[in-house]
């Protein structure tokens, strides 16, 4: 399967076909847009020749922060980011032998499980973790049993909740509308 969620064609190629990207992206997917966020694995890997948890892990922070802050910056908030990254990798190389696949491959593991998984992970809650599952699910090939009940809401079908939805420019279009509701709601909550 081609995922189709930054419209760059080069950084849907990466996170289509290196799982320790798709999982940056979604780490990186807060308070930037979609698109900004699941770009950022492609230019790390532009700016510093590194697309594996290891060699991330061991990269010298300075220079991995430098990396993050060349215009255009990786993500809006370089330094934080850049640090939970390299605390990623290395979650990775300590827990998962660097394979970030390993996450929901290792073992035939349930949906259930996964959601666990991703939820020990540095930067990973509850609402994240819920919606990397259901991408994994909608759009990685993962079959696992009752992984649309792990990560309900996000897993139910013909719903535009999340990335875990974006397929094309409508399907984007569709995932900025429920989430521009969803923040109206809430704010209209609190008056």
């Amino acid at each position: 399967m081609a995922l189709h969620i930054t419209g760059d064609t080069a950084a849907d190629d990466l996170l289509t076909n290196n799982p320790l990207a798709l999982l940056v992206g979604m780490l990186l997917d807060q308070q930037v847009p979609m698109e900004t966020a699941f770009a950022g694995p492609l230019k790390i890997e532009q700016r510093t020749g590194a697309a594996d948890a290891a060699a991330i892990a061991s990269m010298d922070p300075d220079a991995f922060l430098e990396a993050f802050t060349q215009t255009p910056a990786v993500h809006r908030f370089p330094g934080s980011m850049a640090t939970r990254v390299q605390t990623l990798c290395q979650t990775l190389v300590d827990e998962w032998g660097g394979d970030a696949s390993a996450l929901w491959t290792s073992g035939d593991p349930d949906g259930r499980e996964v959601l666990t998984r991703l939820k020990k992970l540095p930067g990973f809650g509850e609402q994240k973790a819920k919606i990397f599952l259901a991408l994994l699910g909608k759009q990685y090939g993962f079959t696992g049993a009752g992984w649309r009940e792990a990560s309900a809401p996000y897993g139910e079908e013909n719903a535009y909740r999340s990335v875990a939805d974006i397929v094309s420019p409508e399907s984007l279009t569709k995932v900025r509308e429920h989430k521009k509701a969803m923040k109206a709601a809430a704010k209209a909550a609190k008056e």
